[in-house]
């Protein structure tokens, strides 16, 4: 008897501890999953280009059109997104854990080509909210798919927070969330920013490098030969006259301290670099952003002419920054009476700087202050005093906090609702089933 007690109840134990480690493995995975998909939700242009740089790496750049590639952002930090919320729910568990699985080990295997070979430096798993090396990459994916291989060997050990038959609609209200909130960031700008450029960050600082910050180090590699015999040499061992110089490579032997932004310069079609009197400018500066001009939006060209025509009236300065030929600056002045200067920035910083083409910045002593979409540009009907006096000469009174808080009630809040409606209903039905039974 004591036997099969004792049998009974380490059966028990395993399997109290076999719930705990699914459901331990359950929220870990839905957590990464709603955070990954949601930092790529609010940055869809953010993932696009990272899309566009692993289809370089395996030399498919520009094979698929733009309209492809976001797509496919859309529908993968949509697919991410509401895989985290299904399992966090136990929704559909068996046919949800299975898809996890097949989904980490892919996520896995590219990973590891990344730990490898490392083809593109940051995976973009997490957007630019985190940055992790290729190698924790890797790491962090073996975690997850270790723990989708346990909840998917258990899956019934998920405990369920919604009932099948109202798990349509959480399921329905999850993917039109996360859709409309890629489509929002779209039209718009991202709701949140987590790039170096963003508001409240003064340009000028954020390119500025710590006293004692850690240099980067370097090691020089000599070619020398004699008499018909190559050898490498450096600086420690390197030999005599007699030795004849063939060639030199330097490599990076240690990284030193990057600041946020390291790319930043802005040059006038005449060679001149005017970045410090840009950034050192006391007062406002309007940067129109266009890394494309031949790609850029002109439905909204007449906006842009009244705010330059208000900028010559204010004197405030006014420049579109572009990483575009001649050729095409003449095109887009053709086409939209233009009569802004133009001057010259790096792709991929304009690209980084705002996810619109063309975009709008606006800075006060060299700090960011204000960011617009194309399609959110402030109106002549708005330009009706000079700036210090109007609202949008100043940064916007909602915070980062504010506008993450307002998402997550968006969505949880209703969420949460049909949960508790969903919890309440089935516990009445269980409490009337034990009163029929006795």
């Amino acid at each position: 008897m004591k036997t099969d007690s004792t049998q009974h109840n380490f059966g028990k134990l395993r399997s109290v501890a076999l719930t705990i480690l699914v459901n331990v493995c359950r929220f870990l995975l839905g957590a990464t999953f709603v955070f990954s998909g949601f930092v790529k939700a609010v940055d869809p242009i953010g993932t696009q280009y990272k899309i566009q740089d692993y289809l370089g790496a395996i030399s498919l750049e520009g094979v698929f059109p733009d309209w492809v590639t976001l797509t496919t952002s859309v529908l993968l930090s949509a697919l991410e997104f509401s895989l985290g919320v299904f399992i966090l729910l136990a929704m559909r568990r068996r046919l949800v854990s299975k898809i996890i699985v097949v989904f980490m080990a892919v996520m896995t295997l590219i990973t590891l080509w990344l730990a490898l070979f490392n083809p593109v430096k940051d995976c973009g798993c997490f957007g630019d909210a985190i940055h992790l090396t290729n190698f924790q990459t890797l790491m962090k994916n073996i975690v997850l798919l270790a723990a989708s291989l346990v909840v998917a060997w258990q899956p019934l050990r998920m405990i369920r927070f919604l009932s099948r038959s109202t798990q349509w609609i959480a399921a329905n209200y999850t993917i039109l969330f996360v859709l409309l909130l890629s489509a929002h960031c779209l039209y718009h700008l991202p709701l949140l920013d987590f790039r170096p450029y963003h508001i409240g960050m003064n340009i000028k600082k954020g390119m500025e490098i710590p006293k004692g910050a850690p240099q980067p180090q370097f090691e020089t590699t000599f070619i020398l030969q004699k008499n018909g015999v190559k050898k490498e040499f450096t600086l420690d061992n390197y030999p005599d006259s007699s030795w004849q110089f063939v060639d030199s490579k330097t490599v990076q032997t240690k990284e030193g301290y990057v600041p946020p932004i390291h790319d930043f310069s802005i040059q006038k079609p005449d060679g001149d670099d005017i970045t410090d009197s840009v950034l050192s400018a006391r007062g406002y500066v309007f940067l129109l952003i266009s890394p494309h001009l031949e790609q850029a939006d002109d439905s909204n060209f007449g906006d842009i002419d009244q705010l330059y025509e208000y900028c010559q009236e204010q004197k405030i300065p006014f420049y579109c920054l572009t990483a575009s030929g001649e050729k095409d600056i003449k095109h887009w002045e053709d086409i939209t009476g233009a009569e802004y200067p133009f001057c010259f920035t790096d792709e991929t910083t304009l690209k980084t700087i705002i996810r619109s083409n063309p975009g709008l910045l606006l800075l006060k002593n060299g700090t960011i202050i204000r960011k617009w979409s194309h399609n959110d540009l402030p109106t002549s009907t708005k330009l009706n005093a000079p700036l210090s006096k109007l609202d949008i000469g100043a940064p916007p009174k909602k915070g980062i906090g504010t506008v993450l808080l307002q998402v997550v009630l968006w969505f949880f809040i209703p969420l949460f609702l049909l949960v508790f409606a969903d919890r309440t209903w089935a516990w009445t039905k269980r409490i009337k089933e034990l009163r029929v039974r006795r």
